[in-house]
């Protein structure tokens, strides 16, 4: 629920903020490209590029760092067949059998058919799954089940009569569905849920589990899928050895025992140590346990390991596969630490009530770190920046940590198309700031964010958790409260002070590649007759068209048409933020008293509906553009040198350039579901 998603939308505007809102990054100046000549964008297809991305600073690496970072992503690879399969109940066996035809087939390869075949099997990889990674609707295939039939003939593939129909029937259409009207569990294909299981007995089951006194409460259901028993009643399957997904976890921890014998320090060692006690047994409270000494840990190498975002689940309880394996950019780190060493300033002095803010922000600490390796939910497509740990307790009494992922966002930037910012900002002073200032303003944008943003704010006393108050809009009023303190700082004077920014030009360019992006970039990602469903999607827009709607007597946000094209263009930046202040004082207040009714009035009336006229428009202007609108990665490849007795001598990284050959790879390699 605390990361940052790349949108791959905009070109100086390119990177989008925790989960994917606004434009925002880590340090696109600071990291040097391991080589000047590097090819970053290996291809494009449907509304997808394949970008790469390097690792600086692995020659700097002792072999004993080395060897850590190898095995922690080995162990993150080790795991992949969980999120296949956490996606949807029949992903892995339609993966297989798309698999074997790739690897099998020897028929005629310059067909339509077949590229269409091979388009669909990239986007399923990509995807992790059948369904879109971002708009959660099932991929459609552009050729028939009867060539698909052939296919299976000639390669000798067999696939089960529900995973084959599953592929071109119009059920399980969507992965992620938040359409209360629709069921938000029987409506979502993702497998965290007996098929048959509706919303309300869900709700009902955790309500019989759950102490809402509790002031440091488990992560129910995290890591569980829940299943109907014989006698009709629910219980939960735990993901662990001897459990749902053991023959997975079994080598993960494999690995895992290897990293924690090369761990950095004592505390480093613990929490890995903690890790594996928690895979073994699926104990949520080792979960917590793990995750307080993970905060309290510090090294060059650092890891996000478990079934951690619960983006996937409509009801907020399930956490998704994730692993990242990652090494501190030590000089961008430093020019960051300023920020965290204010976070208190920050809460003291923002537009909340008083019962609201925090006495204490604790333990909030900010790194830029270079990427490794990823898998599992942050691989292919990956998060800019993330903010850990995700329960409250944790994060109010032991602090958390926020990461932006420098490698990532500067090979975003390398495999970035031309043109966005000149087709959808209105004149050359927007178009000047934007390439002037907007670099910087998309790294304070993430780092307030998710330094700031997420730690900010307390829940009152007696109040549940946001999934439980405010069920499916919890992650679209979290993202959106998180960036609506970014938004506000933006503008504040504290950050000249501090030497964060030159001048409120920054602000500036912030604000007005926010409302561009809100109200019409992102709709580049919907089709025709969408609404938004996703849920940093949905908070960009009900964050601009609340600001739009409320700043109309003022003219704050002008809707402009020139030439045919529609542009919004900010007339008085300083009443605009002035508008978000109000805005993040009423969602903090819906979050700390758990309003359910005045979070889903928010969200609804200005962040699912989609203006048809404006949809139309983007998606015509955009045509020209050449770089898609999504992007993901080929991870590097970190080969070890052996000696003859079999110990590691070296760890060398090789760039693959091959998605296709990537995946076949891991297919043949990390299968460990069957």
């Amino acid at each position: 629920m605390k990361k940052l998603l790349f949108a791959g939308m905009v070109a100086a505007l390119a990177l989008q903020s925790c989960g994917d809102n606004k434009p925002a990054d880590a340090d696109q100046a600071t990291v040097t490209p391991e080589t000047d000549n590097f090819e970053y964008l290996s291809e494009q297809f449907a509304d997808l590029k394949i970008v790469r991305y390097q690792i600086p600073g692995w020659d700097k690496l002792s072999l004993k760092q080395k060897k850590l970072v190898y095995f922690l992503t080995q162990s993150g690879l080790a795991g992949r067949d969980m999120m296949w399969d956490q996606n949807y109940r029949h992903n892995l066996e339609i993966r297989n059998a798309l698999e074997n035809i790739v690897n099998n087939y020897n028929g005629d390869k310059t067909t339509d058919d077949w590229n269409n075949f091979m388009v669909y099997t990239k986007r399923v990889w990509f995807s992790n799954g059948i369904h879109h990674h971002y708009s959660n609707a099932k991929l459609t295939p552009d050729f028939n089940q009867a060539y698909f039939e052939t296919l299976l003939s000639e390669t000798n593939t067999s696939i089960g009569d529900e995973a084959k129909t599953a592929i071109f029937s119009n059920a399980d259409m969507k992965k992620v569905n938040l359409d209360p009207s629709k069921g938000l569990v029987k409506g979502s294909a993702i497998n965290f849920y007996d098929a048959d299981i509706t919303e309300a007995e869900v709700d009902a089951y955790y309500a019989s589990i759950i102490d809402k006194n509790d002031k440091t409460p488990l992560s129910y259901g995290l890591n569980s899928k829940v299943v109907r028993g014989k006698d009709g009643k629910l219980s939960e399957e735990t993901y662990k050895v001897g459990g749902l997904y053991g023959a997975s976890l079994e080598k993960v921890i494999f690995w895992l025992e290897k990293a924690q014998e090369v761990a950095e320090n004592e505390n480093q060692a613990q929490a890995i140590g903690l890790l594996i006690k928690y895979y073994q047994t699926g104990d949520l409270n080792t979960w917590d346990e793990f995750n307080i000494k993970w905060v309290e840990t510090t090294g060059d190498i650092d890891f996000i390991h478990g079934f951690v975002e619960v983006y996937n689940d409509p009801k907020g309880y399930k956490g998704s596969y994730e692993v990242i394996t990652q090494i501190t950019d030590f000089d961008a780190s430093a020019r960051m630490k300023v920020l965290q060493d204010n976070v208190q300033w920050f809460e003291d002095n923002a537009p909340l009530m008083a019962e609201h803010k925090k006495a204490n922000v604790k333990g909030v600490t900010y790194k830029v770190v270079n990427v490794a390796g990823e898998a599992g939910d942050a691989s292919p497509s990956t998060p800019i920046g993330v903010n850990l740990p995700n329960a409250n307790w944790i994060r109010a009494t032991h602090g958390s940590k926020s990461v932006s992922l420098g490698n990532i966002v500067s090979a975003y930037a390398g495999a970035s198309g031309a043109g966005t910012l000149e087709e959808f900002a209105l004149n050359e002073e927007e178009i000047k700031r934007a390439k002037t200032h907007g670099k910087v303003a998309d790294k304070l944008h993430t780092a307030l964010h998710e330094v700031v943003g997420h730690a900010s704010g307390q829940i009152e006393e007696g109040v549940g958790t946001p999934k439980e108050t405010l069920k499916s809009y919890a992650s679209t009023l979290e993202e959106g409260r998180a960036d609506l303190v970014a938004l506000y700082y933006l503008m504040d004077e504290k950050l000249v002070e501090l030497g964060l920014i030159e001048s409120l030009e920054v602000g500036k360019e912030s604000y007005e590649s926010y409302i561009r992006n809100g109200m019409m970039l992102q709709l580049r990602r919907l089709n025709v007759g969408d609404e938004i469903e996703e849920a940093h999607m949905r908070n960009r827009q009900w964050i601009s068209k609340w600001a739009f709607e409320k700043g109309a007597a003022d003219n704050v946000i002008e809707q402009r048409v020139v030439d045919g094209k529609t542009y919004f263009v900010v007339n008085d930046f300083q009443k605009l933020r002035m508008l978000f202040g109000e805005l993040l004082r009423e969602v903090q207040r819906i979050k700390s008293q758990g309003d359910y009714e005045a979070g889903k009035a928010l969200v609804e009336t200005y962040g699912v509906k989609v203006d048809p006229a404006i949809h139309a428009e983007v998606l015509k202007r955009s045509e020209k553009l050449k770089s898609a609108p999504y992007g993901g990665f080929i991870n590097p490849e970190l080969v070890p040198e052996m000696d003859a007795d079999g110990n590691i001598t070296n760890v060398n990284v090789t760039y693959p350039n091959d998605f296709t050959q990537q995946m076949l790879d891991y297919g043949k390699k990390y299968s460990t579901l069957k």
